[in-house]
């Protein structure tokens, strides 16, 4: 039974949900999938036939412990069939919600060794309820910049389930 990891970070368990979603596709195709935050990660990617890395944007940069895995370890994910998703409401925008048209995802990638076999990009979710004071400040004036919504009493998610699934099953297949 092929064996696939999928090793994520999330802020506010957004990221964690999409990779929750992509964990019961492959689930349900007869694989072993393990579903891992990347701060209890052992290290060892020899052991997965294939690897999903997820992670979550915050003020413009991919969480810190993704970055320190891949740093790690590409040598290994350059020659495993491995996928990179990102997560951020800059790909809210359709122009921006590919590899190559989302800036923080071209500069991620121009700053890594690894060229993942496949790179993904999903919308986030915006809730400033559970933000806590200086972090709802600086993601509206973000916002703001962006022309997104900067009051918003309910939750907006912007992630395309469907697009999660045709991912899934697709990595599936890779």
């Amino acid at each position: 039974m092929e064996k696939i990891g999928i090793i994520y970070a999330t802020v506010d368990g957004h990221t964690k949900k999409i990779c929750d979603s992509i964990h019961e596709v492959l689930s349900s195709k007869q694989k072993e999938v393990q579903l891992i935050p990347v701060q209890t990660f052992d290290g060892n990617l020899h052991f997965f036939d294939k690897i999903l890395i997820a992670s979550s944007i915050r003020y413009g940069k991919h969480h810190t412990d993704i970055l320190k895995l891949i740093n790690e370890n590409y040598a290994v994910l350059n020659i495993k069939k491995a996928a990179f998703i990102s997560v951020n409401l800059v790909a809210r925008k359709p122009e921006k919600s590919t590899e190559t048209t989302n800036p923080y995802v071209v500069k991620f990638l121009k700053n890594i060794e690894w060229k993942p076999s496949v790179v993904k990009v999903f919308a986030g979710k915006l809730n400033y309820k559970i933000y806590g004071f200086f972090d709802r400040i600086i993601i509206k004036l973000i916002m703001f910049i962006t022309k997104g919504p900067t009051s918003s009493p309910t939750e907006i998610d912007y992630t395309n389930w469907d697009e999660v699934k045709r991912f899934a099953n697709d990595f599936a297949e890779l």
